[in-house]
């Protein structure tokens, strides 16, 4: 666009001419402008174009210095065998036409059919909503030299190009699986690895039978996977790719767990409404007395008082955890006997309080069973409220129940582990019936959705 031609004559008009020999042939010409000459203020470059003879466009004035001006026919040239163009300039003009550049392009008939508008309305959708910024332009199917990058198309029986592949691997795609895949109904490998996505892997993707290539590794996926996806995985219909998903659960016990939960909740609350029921009616069968009351209240007993610098001595100034509930933490200690203890700390913001550290300490000083923990001894002095149990070794019941450690339980060990617990619930005080209940409850929560249909 630096340069640009005159006519030899400047009063001639500046002409080209192409011919072709097909009056059925269609023609767009772009004729490109820019003034190269920095015009007096006497002079002006002012002309009209015409086509074969006929007026075409004009009076085109030349734009100012170095500013480019583009001039494109808005309909198909057809018609003729051959076109002449013809600059030439108007009687106000001073100086003659010029023209920088001329492209014209020939309109080509593709056999091929357009992609089916519901791909093209979906490809459109996902390219918007992920804001992909490959040259994704016309046709996405058609022509095939041109066809959209990250795209495999076929043809149907229609004779209809669909999309068949999807890959926008590597892309930087953010955000969730996006619905409008659901509708590329032909879809019969994605791949939407190595991105940012999140969020659960939709249920859609089940709905698409043609898929047999399914890569979502490498992002950020959470939850579990549809079923169908797993069954198609496994009758090798389908070939299944999630690695690195740290959030994502591959496994089928996910389910199982999430089916569980609302089981184990309507349990849990039909042993609430018995525990209240059976209060209301052991509140109306006993008179409690206020020497009982009294006595719930006291923390004298026959277990070791301890002060509250012997505790800081136990546990080393609180310096190991090895536990945490809504008490509070509980610490490991060293007798002056290097008995090694427990030490079951009040929080001074325990949801629990001051009243549930007297309840549990004075029901530990009535109530002895070989499976409760012993109760050594306690501290009430000052800002520290303490229980100091025996030390259990070798771990809690939950890592035992759900850990990943090589020991962990079976069957039969739970089993043992549940009705054990409920003999040393404080429930079974209440009867059987409690008995009964909390072994259930228990069992619940230490089985999974499987063993469960087992034990109806």
């Amino acid at each position: 666009m630096s340069t640009a031609i005159t006519p030899v004559n400047a009063s001639d008009p500046l002409q080209f001419e192409w011919a072709e020999g097909n009056v059925n042939e269609q023609y767009y010409a772009y004729l490109h402008f820019n003034e190269v000459e920095k015009l007096a203020e006497n002079e002006t470059r002012e002309f009209n174009i015409t086509v074969n003879d006929e007026y075409w466009y004009g009076p085109s004035e030349i734009p100012k210095y170095q500013s480019v001006h583009n001039i494109v026919s808005t309909k198909p040239l057809t018609g003729a065998t051959s076109y002449l163009f013809s600059l030439s300039k108007t009687e106000n003009s001073t100086l003659p036409p010029i023209l920088n550049a001329i492209e014209v392009y020939k309109v080509k008939d593709f056999s091929q059919s357009e992609t089916q508008q519901d791909d093209v309305d979906s490809i459109t959708n996902i390219k918007n909503a992920y804001g992909v910024t490959r040259n994704w332009q016309g046709d996405p199917c058609a022509p095939v030299s041109y066809m959209w990058e990250g795209l495999n198309c076929s043809i149907d029986g229609n004779n209809i190009p669909r999309i068949t592949s999807l890959n926008l691997s590597s892309s930087g795609l953010t955000g969730q699986i996006a619905s409008s895949i659901s509708k590329l109904t032909m879809l019969q490998s994605l791949d939407l690895s190595n991105n940012s996505l999140n969020g659960p892997i939709p249920d859609f993707l089940m709905q698409l039978r043609s898929l047999k290539v399914i890569k979502i590794g490498k992002n950020k996926l959470t939850g579990s996977i549809p079923s169908g996806l797993l069954v198609r995985e496994k009758t090798g219909s389908l070939s299944l790719s999630v690695d690195d998903n740290p959030g994502l659960c591959t496994t089928e016990s996910c389910k199982k767990k999430h089916l569980s939960v609302p089981l184990i909740a309507s349990f849990s609350a039909l042993i609430v409404i018995l525990l209240i029921s059976l209060g209301v009616w052991r509140f109306r069968r006993q008179k409690v007395t206020s020497s009982n009351s009294k006595k719930k209240g006291s923390m004298k007993s026959k277990h070791q008082a301890f002060s509250c610098t012997e505790i800081l001595n136990i546990t080393d100034n609180f310096k190991t955890i090895i536990g945490e509930g809504g008490f509070g933490k509980v610490y490991f200690g060293t007798l002056q006997d290097q008995t090694q203890v427990a030490v079951k700390r009040l929080s001074p913001s325990s949801m629990q309080g001051y009243k549930e550290f007297q309840s549990e300490a004075q029901l530990l000083t009535i109530v002895h069973h070989r499976n409760l923990v012993s109760l050594l001894g306690y501290c009430d002095e000052g800002e520290i409220k303490a229980l100091v149990y025996e030390y259990m070794a070798n771990g809690n019941l939950q890592q035992l129940l759900v850990g990943e450690n090589s020991n962990i339980l079976k069957w039969n060990e739970r089993l043992n582990i549940a009705v054990d617990a409920a003999h040393g619930n404080a429930c079974t005080i209440y009867g059987n019936i409690f008995h009964v209940l909390c072994t259930f409850t228990l069992l619940l929560i230490s089985v999974d959705f499987q063993d469960w249909i087992v034990l109806v």
